[in-house]
């Protein structure tokens, strides 16, 4: 995708180097981006130095720490043109339970909400002033088919903050479009990340591909979408899940 070629890049929840944040920091900088990576932990600072771009760790639920970052991406390498909200699902050194929706503690929602909705609305509303007012800019959501599409028992915290990103990609579609701005969402499914579980395995063998997806197959989607080709795209959602939606039966 030649049209992300010297465009400044920030990539969230790129920390864990068999995850979806790193592969798609990966495709941006071997098409020619000016490529930053973000984690809340510091391992995000090994992830860059394989790379070789730059990294800043911060707690992106923290609105002082996102300001941070953004001063700290424009001080090394210019105003953000493409950002990549990929950060969600889960935090390093964090962990919630999944019980059902009548059973969820408020903070273990405010966890789930925080992360996977509030983290990423804090990070659109610091790019867009200067994207609008420069006229141009592209915004990828990685949000999941959790919520929007399908869902499982214990999931009912995280499908709701999923289908909200949805809801607000499609809302800065529509408030910033005529402003040089596009925002679309990646939807993925089973993808085989090295936190991938044996029964999410056994849930991506049953898809109609037979196999969980690649990073690298999300990476590519969000590439398109933060090309300069994808320049007619806007609040979409492009489903990354092997045609596992698709079927009602599965095996």
């Amino acid at each position: 995708m030649a049209g992300v070629a010297g465009r400044v890049a920030l990539v969230t929840g790129a920390g864990a180097s068999g995850g979806i944040g790193f592969a798609i920091a990966r495709a941006l900088i071997g098409a020619g981006a000016r490529v930053a990576v973000t984690a809340s932990s510091a391992r995000v600072q090994d992830r860059a130095k394989e790379l070789d771009c730059l990294s800043h760790v911060a707690d992106l639920t923290d609105p002082a720490q996102v300001a941070g970052l953004f001063a700290a991406v424009e001080a090394g390498l210019g105003p953000v043109e493409i950002l990549v909200n990929n950060a969600g699902m889960v935090q390093s050194g964090k962990t919630v339970g999944d019980p059902l929706l009548d059973s969820i503690g408020d903070s273990d929602w405010a966890h789930h909400i925080g992360l996977n909705l509030t983290l990423p609305f804090l990070c659109c509303r610091a790019v867009l002033p200067g994207m609008a007012t420069r006229g141009y800019g592209r915004i990828v959501n990685i949000a999941s088919v959790t919520g929007p599409l399908v869902s499982f028992p214990g999931a009912s915290a995280y499908a709701a903050a999923k289908a909200g990103v949805t809801g607000m990609t499609r809302s800065i579609a529509l408030e910033y479009g005529g402003r040089g701005v596009t925002c679309n969402a990646v939807l993925p499914g089973w993808i085989a990340t090295e936190s991938l579980t044996e029964a999410e395995l056994r849930a991506g063998r049953a898809t109609p591909l037979g196999r969980p997806g690649r990073p690298e197959e999300v990476a590519a989607c969000a590439l398109f979408l933060a090309s300069e080709e994808a320049s007619y795209v806007t609040g979409a959602m492009l489903v990354v899940d092997g045609g596992n939606t698709l079927q009602e039966m599965k095996g």
